[in-house]
């Protein structure tokens, strides 16, 4: 049985992240124009993606935790192939964002992390305490790394630490990572116990988004383009 508490606080992430990208499309066409503030343009998305990154790793560790009595090839392969199909959509992100818009290709944006950080989290889906502590210490060394000279020197690491090019998403391994594995800990410490519970007419709406929010995020920008190019905001 699905947790509607977890639905609803992935409902509420999308929907942020929605606007912010919306609002990123406005400016980035000229549509609207922007006095560079930081905590909108810097601090929220950020917040935004650590969010949906940590439910990522909460799901989950409640998915291991619902099948963990199988056989553990079979569980094992079953999000191994999750980690894949989320990676493999975000390389069709990157095909069309090459195409479209090549000097801002998405190269490794937050469906190639999340799709990774699956793969790699797989094996430590087994761990508790141990995705904490080795959670911390990914986001702390990201932080660091963030603010090192050294991350501007190593571009063709650029999946793994953090680097500085022109693009419309990204989302480095370090610090990202951390975030799944501290949600793979918080399923399994306290999501784990909880009870499904009624909720109101927009908490079920949200919710209801919150389950489907990766096809959201595929088709919310398309969408919006599409209204903007037929209304004449935007050109082809």
């Amino acid at each position: 049985m699905r947790l509607i508490q977890l639905d609803t606080l992935r409902g509420f992430s999308i929907i942020l992240m929605v606007v912010f990208n919306w609002s990123f499309a406005f400016y980035f066409l000229g549509i609207i124009h922007s006095d560079n503030n930081l905590l909108y343009w810097w601090l929220f998305p950020r917040a935004i993606g650590a969010s949906f990154i940590t439910i990522a790793g909460i799901s989950l560790a409640l998915s291991y935790e619902k099948v963990k009595q199988k056989n553990k090839s079979d569980v094992y392969k079953k999000f191994l192939w999750r980690g894949e199909r989320i990676f493999t959509l975000g390389l069709a992100i990157t095909a069309v964002t090459f195409f479209a818009y090549p000097s801002y290709t998405v190269w490794f944006g937050i469906l190639h992390l999340i799709g990774l950080s699956i793969v790699i989290s797989t094996f430590m889906l087994k761990y508790n305490k141990l995705n904490l502590i080795t959670g911390l210490a990914i986001i702390t060394l990201g932080i660091v790394l963030d603010r090192s000279l050294f991350a501007f020197q190593l571009n063709y690491l650029s999946w793994l630490i953090p680097s500085y090019f022109q693009t419309f998403d990204y989302f480095p391994l370090l610090p990202w990572l951390g975030f799944m594995l501290v949600g793979i800990w918080a399923g399994k410490t306290f999501f784990v116990k909880m009870k499904p519970i009624e909720n109101k007419p927009l908490d079920k709406t949200v919710a209801f988004l919150g389950r489907h929010s990766l096809i959201i995020y595929i088709v919310h920008q398309p969408l919006l383009l599409l209204v903007l190019y037929l209304s004449g905001f935007a050109m082809l």
